[in-house]
């Protein structure tokens, strides 16, 4: 598929929003049933794609074995929205047969976090990114997560990555109030033909009004509506109504701020029983009951079940 696109078709395929959907477990096994309903639930939404296994799927912690049955479990389920693979893992040689599983179900991009467990160097990373482009005409996210991954990409290597075949998009951290310079520094260094994708739901708005070309977002996994409201408003000049919609979601935002946003939703998906209870991988445990009622109280609250 992504060797027929044409470099303008590549770019526009990474732009809009993006739904990182969460990959449930039930007795320490992933709940395919959940899952799958998840996947089918997005593909009936007005999102632009959907994103599997990211940090919202819980890659991490999945079992080759998993990985490979959630990501054809997608392909079965996510309809003509276009499917969105993370492939990180520890080794290259890993991370290149999770490359080979996306390519089989036909995934229209490939999502890459640089995991490690020694300290990367900026040189192991560019090396990284240079096996996987050499191995595939898939298109290649660079997924930025400090937060998670504990290296932190520079603008220069931003520069050096984004040089080589293949690279689509770079998902970028959440910007601050200096966003549109930040936006402007990195597109000073990346091919017109690399989009830039805000990450992190509480500046998502912001950083969409700022330039950013597509939203990589966990909410919009389990509450798809509210994230599309505010994609579409900016997509159609309307950055008041955007920042307004973003502001509704202030405790939401509040609770990921407390607790990082995978917990809080999987709370959600839980309370609006779409996942089953506890249905994070062990040992994260997910919220404590005194913290699962708030976060019942802001969905009811905002109407958003």
């Amino acid at each position: 598929m992504s060797s027929r696109l044409t470099p303008r078709g590549i770019r526009i395929l990474f732009t809009g929003l993006s739904a990182f959907p969460l990959t449930p477990l039930r007795n320490d096994a992933v709940d395919e049933a959940s899952f799958s309903a998840l996947v089918n639930r997005l593909a009936e939404s007005e999102v632009d794609s959907i994103a599997v296994l990211g940090s919202t799927g819980s890659y991490a912690y999945l079992s080759p074995d998993e990985r490979r049955r959630v990501v054809r479990l997608a392909a079965a389920n996510a309809g003509s929205k276009p499917l969105i693979v993370g492939v990180g893992a520890l080794r290259t040689s890993d991370v290149l047969a999770n490359v080979r599983c996306a390519e089989d179900a036909g995934a229209a991009g490939i999502l890459l976090a640089p995991v490690s467990y020694q300290a990367l160097t900026d040189d192991d990373v560019f090396g990284l990114f240079s096996d996987v482009t050499g191995a595939t005409d898939v298109p290649v996210i660079v997924y930025d997560n400090p937060g998670t991954t504990h290296f932190t990409f520079s603008t220069e290597l931003y520069g050096r990555i984004a040089e080589l075949p293949g690279i689509a998009s770079i998902k970028i951290p959440p910007v601050s109030a200096a966003a549109r310079a930040r936006i402007d520094e990195v597109r000073a260094v990346v091919p017109e033909s690399v989009t830039l994708g805000i990450s992190g739901d509480a500046a998502a708005a912001h950083g969409l009004s700022a330039g950013c070309d597509a939203w990589y977002s966990a909410v919009a996994g389990t509450l798809p509506e509210p994230a599309v409201r505010i994609t579409r408003a900016v997509a159609e000049n309307r950055p008041n109504d955007a920042a307004a919609e973003s502001t509704r979601l202030s405790p939401l935002w509040e609770l990921f701020a407390e607790h990082g946003s995978v917990r809080v939703i999987a709370a959600v998906a839980e309370h609006l029983g779409l996942v089953p209870q506890s249905c994070l991988p062990l040992p994260v445990r997910g919220l404590d009951a005194v913290d699962r009622r708030r976060v019942a109280g802001v969905v009811e609250e905002l109407a958003l079940a």
